[in-house]
């Protein structure tokens, strides 16, 4: 079992030294034993608070994190479980409030079983009460970024663990909405932990305690300081364009040619990772997204690896855009796929809606969108993450309607008419500029 830090001891691991200022208290009042009349609560409290040295099970303030202010909300499990009531309720909601008149970002280290049974449903409706300051956080354009602890389990994990904009969390931790003394009996343990959640896509990654406040400053900060637009990159591969619409089909998938990662590392000081669907599923072999720092600033970007891309990788991508849009960062997207992955499991996990997701969000974007295809441009599968009025080509890419052997089946031509097709589908970087599919070509920009 890992190791349960106090809210005391995360907040030293995660706040800035001498950092942290509390936040005020306005104490609800409430008969001894609670709203209920529970025997022996106000008992329980008592030696709670004598315990832990808390009057609640969570502690509120602002500090900075890796030179960035924010309103940090700190769990202590050591408290009822970590369990929430109404008065818990009430000092989210404060924390909540202080973020916005304030413009910070919220960062909930969480640790708790869930509702505290002591107060029966007045304390499973303060989740009521977070996904409401939460919700309202999210429309003010400020950033979310939770570190589930050991354990966050029930109606915390639903709040303010997963309906966080970025999840971290510890290794080992023991994180799922059910809790250990409610699951199945044959439930695999090993399915309610930290590892567990990244691997499914509810979670962003796992981090040691030792790396968290460098971690956590560094998302700070690049979700708190937006570039004002995404330039498109320079072309890392060949300078010279392809003669025929066949040549630009081979050139776009030879193994030679520089991939999305290449293409990042060229564009990005640095950068990190989103990581996931948040429906069950990641695609992070076809998938890339997250946020990168470039000139100081924040860029986000989602990029295609060449492969099919699967529905979790689209699903990811518009969650990335969608959050980018909502913190005004600029998006850069990289396209390079033969096409949408359209296999039987593919169907399955709903590939038509999850492109469908990535379209709506490019559409729906407010920040500028920026995309250059990098290699393979494979039909709708492509030409989703691609933004009107502003796709760039390289010299060693193709963009087409459907993918030239494909086109010759379909026109039940031979196999040696292919090369032809590809040339009558008009598929190299500058038929795609004569025809007013994309803006432009990037070249490399020489020695």
């Amino acid at each position: 079992m890992p190791e349960r830090l106090s809210a005391r001891e995360i907040l030293t691991l995660v706040a800035d030294e001498a950092s942290f200022r509390e936040l005020p208290v306005a104490a609800r009042a409430h008969e001894t034993d609670g709203p209920l009349g529970w025997d022996g609560y106000g008992a329980a409290r008592a030696g709670a608070a004598e315990r832990t040295g808390e009057e609640e099970s969570v502690v509120c303030g602002t500090a900075s994190v890796g030179g960035t202010r924010a309103v940090l909300i700190a769990f202590e499990f050591g408290f009822l479980g970590g369990s929430l009531g109404e008065r818990t309720g009430d000092r989210l909601e404060a924390a909540y409030r202080h973020a916005r008149a304030h413009r910070l970002p919220v960062v909930p280290l969480v640790a708790t079983g869930g509702s505290r049974m002591q107060e029966g449903m007045l304390a499973l409706t303060q989740l009521q009460r977070v996904a409401r300051e939460s919700a309202l956080t999210r429309e003010a354009g400020l950033p979310q970024i939770a570190v589930v602890r050991d354990p966050t389990t029930g109606g915390g994990w639903a709040t303010l663990g997963a309906g966080a904009d970025v999840i971290l969390a510890l290794p080992g931790a023991q994180v799922g909405f059910a809790g250990s003394r409610v699951r199945p009996p044959d439930a695999d343990p090993a399915a309610y932990t930290a590892e567990a959640q990244v691997a499914a896509g509810s979670a962003d990654a796992v981090v040691p305690p030792g790396e968290l406040r460098q971690t956590l400053g560094h998302w700070l900060r690049l979700l708190t300081t937006p570039a004002r637009e995404a330039p498109a990159p320079h072309a890392l591969g060949a300078p010279a364009l392809p003669e025929t619409g066949w040549e630009a089909v081979l050139r776009a998938r030879s193994p030679e040619r520089p991939r999305a990662r290449s293409y990042l590392d060229a564009y990005f000081t640095r950068r990190v990772a989103v990581h996931g669907d948040r429906c069950g599923g990641a695609d992070p072999e076809g998938m890339l997204c997250g946020f990168g720092e470039r000139d100081g600033r924040t860029v986000a970007y989602a990029a295609q690896t060449g492969t099919a891309t699967r529905p979790a990788g689209y699903r990811t991508a518009a969650r990335l855009i969608r959050l980018a849009d909502r913190l005004d960062i600029p998006v850069l997207t990289l396209v390079d796929t033969p096409g949408a992955a359209n296999d039987a499991e593919a169907e399955r996990q709903g590939a038509g809606a999850a492109i469908a997701e990535v379209f709506g969000a490019v559409a729906a974007a407010r920040v500028p969108v920026t995309t250059l295809v990098v290699g393979e441009g494979g039909s709708g599968g492509a030409l989703a993450l691609a933004a009107p009025g502003n796709t760039w080509a390289t010299p060693d890419s193709y963009f087409s309607v459907i993918a030239p052997e494909l086109a010759a089946a379909i026109l039940k031509r031979p196999p040696g008419e292919v090369e032809a097709t590809a040339g009558q589908l008009r598929v190299r970087p500058q038929d795609l500029v004569e025809l007013g599919v994309i803006r432009g070509i990037m070249y490399h920009p020489g020695p």
